[in-house]
């Protein structure tokens, strides 16, 4: 049952549940706000169908990000499931990117409770 639980949680920590580019795979509302904004905000068409993410343990051809730095890290180079198995959690690279929300500060924590779970 852990490991269903923890099937949507990102290798960063991220809940896929809560990201609206999962969500949007079965929202077409959603996935056309998320077009309409990347039109707005970046001047960038994005297909309503390319709006999608089956998270990081899916297929990465349907992953939203298949080239994030921390997806590549993590499961390319190192073979983990989860950043927290890494020796040098939290590293530099995870440590920065949480700066940029608080979404993301929550991940680290997310990770950090796993860790001491496992």
């Amino acid at each position: 049952m852990e490991m269903e639980k923890n099937q949507l949680i990102a290798v960063c920590g991220l809940n896929c549940r809560e990201c609206q580019i999962f969500q949007a795979s079965d929202n077409l509302e959603i996935a056309k706000a998320i077009a309409d904004w990347f039109k707005k905000e970046r001047d960038i068409e994005v297909k309503i169908e390319d709006i999608r993410c089956e998270g990081c343990k899916g297929d990465r051809p349907k992953h939203w990000s298949p080239d994030c730095r921390i997806l590549k890290c993590c499961v390319d180079e190192k073979g983990l499931q989860f950043c927290f198995q890494c020796k040098d959690f939290p590293c530099e690279m995870l440590t920065e990117w949480a700066k940029g929300g608080e979404r993301y500060r929550e991940a680290i924590e997310q990770l950090k409770r796993m860790k001491e779970g496992s």
